[in-house]
């Protein structure tokens, strides 16, 4: 299926499907008349001289320098080469592809006052999967002007561009927008998990039922709490939480106030996908073609972003399934022999230093859930007039590399709960979390006596992720 872009109504799924199936593309026919017109609002502010930053006068501190028109090529030339100053490996291909789409969307909305050809110079490198080479280090997120300099000169080769045509292509936040993107797809499907993870550990510990009561939402009627109950309650449908009396009249909190800490994470989610939803389609530039006017404009701060990535980082979901993984390992809390070996008094220990395993992993997510919109640059950039970052392509990255650390915590939590499920022959077990119970033992078979621990939860990983994938 071709997504169409008309610079207006992309969406997610759409850009996933682009990004990481190579799902061709195409401009839309509105689009392109109104990217004629735009341009011709360009075009006749360039003829008639009049002061336009980025077409007939440089950029930054050199906003003052007139750019004459048999000095545009040159100076569109420059302006991008003189940009790349990223550094550091390459970001991920799917990444890439995400903010190649996303440009060509935001130009298709006109506003850029570009050449269709130029979008469609991006929409052709998308269909013929060039791959350009984008540097992950130098943005700060006040457009991300040293990443959208590789994707440009990566993307469109030696296409001559047209005045304003490269200050276009640098001034957005395409590479933030599609790394967040990915980011929070990936982050929808984790919580998913965490919610079958989570599931099956109330069956493998034996949890009080009572916190997972639809009575819980409505008295606190949260809209990530009411999800969660209800994800649960599906989950863990004939159950044999329904007739098995409960192990403990107060569980730990980790258990108990499971629908609280995945709501609070499921709504962290929904206002940031909100936030996405309106980033994936909203002008992010300067200057903005609006109305036969050509307006200096602050667009390309991407601080409604960043700030929404902040907020799901901090989730505490992760740490909760930390802690009930570590209540199951430990026979006074669990019932159950001490590391989940196979009988009690054996000196084996079991899946004991999975613990410490997830306990470093979490650490580690913990400390990337630290905010970073709030930072403020003093600089005398450009004459002191650029003070602002927003941070954003660091915002997206760490919420990307949270999710990979996330569905390797997610792994190891599955295993335990399936060893505790094994042990405790907790039986029958939900319709969601037996399905979740026979893909974790197709990687990983029940522990036994006299065997090592399973050397490698990569695939455990795999699936973890793959669920939303």
């Amino acid at each position: 299926m071709t997504v169409v872009l008309t610079g207006s109504d992309l969406t997610l799924a759409e850009l996933v499907r682009v990004a990481r199936s190579d799902e061709p593309v195409e401009l839309a026919p509105a689009a392109i008349e109104r990217m004629r017109a735009t341009h011709s609002v360009v075009e006749a502010a360039a003829a008639c001289g009049e002061e336009v930053y980025g077409l007939t006068t440089g950029v930054g501190a050199k906003k003052t320098a007139a750019v004459a028109p048999d000095e545009v090529a040159e100076f569109n030339r420059l302006l991008v080469l003189n940009h790349r100053v990223g550094q550091g490996p390459a970001l991920p291909d799917d990444v890439v592809r995400a903010a190649l789409c996303r440009l060509a969307n935001g130009l298709a909305s006109g506003e850029p006052g570009v050449r269709p050809e130029l979008a469609q110079a991006l929409v052709d490198a998308l269909n013929s999967r060039v791959r350009p080479v984008v540097r992950r280090y130098g943005s700060i997120g006040v457009a991300d002007l040293s990443a959208n300099a590789d994707l440009a000169h990566g993307a469109l080769a030696d296409l001559p561009l047209a005045a304003g045509e490269a200050l276009a292509l640098l001034c957005h936040n395409a590479v933030s927008t599609g790394h967040a993107a990915l980011a929070l797809a990936d982050a929808t499907a984790l919580l998913d998990a965490l919610d079958v993870a989570g599931a099956l550990d109330f069956e493998a510990f034996a949890a009080n039922p009572g916190a997972l009561d639809p009575a819980v939402g409505d008295a606190r009627p949260y809209p990530g709490i009411r999800a969660t109950l209800e994800r649960l309650r599906v989950l863990l449908e004939g159950s044999h939480l329904r007739d098995r009396a409960a192990r403990n009249l107060q569980d730990p909190l980790c258990f108990r106030c499971l629908p609280q800490f995945h709501g609070a994470a499921r709504d962290a989610l929904g206002f940031a996908s909100g936030q996405l939803a309106v980033e994936l389609n909203a002008a992010q530039g300067n200057p903005l073609v609006a109305g036969g006017r050509i307006l200096a404009v602050g667009n390309f701060d991407a601080l409604p972003l960043a700030a929404a990535l902040d907020l799901v980082r901090i989730a505490p979901a992760l740490a909760s399934a930390c802690e009930r993984s570590l209540k199951l390992l430990q026979r006074p809390l669990s019932g159950l022999p001490e590391g989940l070996a196979v009988s009690e008094g054996i000196a084996e220990d079991g899946l004991a230093e999975f613990g410490i395993a997830m306990q470093a992993i979490v650490a580690e997510a913990r400390l990337l859930a630290q905010p970073v919109s709030f930072e403020l640059a003093s600089t005398t950039q450009a004459e002191g007039i650029e003070d602002r970052m927003t941070l954003a392509p660091l915002a997206a990255r760490r919420t990307a590399e949270l999710v990979e650390l996330g569905a390797r915590a997610v792994a190891i939590e599955l295993v335990v709960a399936a060893q505790a499920v094994d042990l405790r022959d907790a039986r029958p077990l939900g319709e969601g979390t037996a399905r979740a119970y026979e893909a974790v033992r197709e990687l990983v078979p029940p522990l036994r006596g006299g065997e090592p621990i399973p050397q490698d939860l990569a695939p455990v990983a795999a699936l973890v992720l793959g669920l939303g994938r």
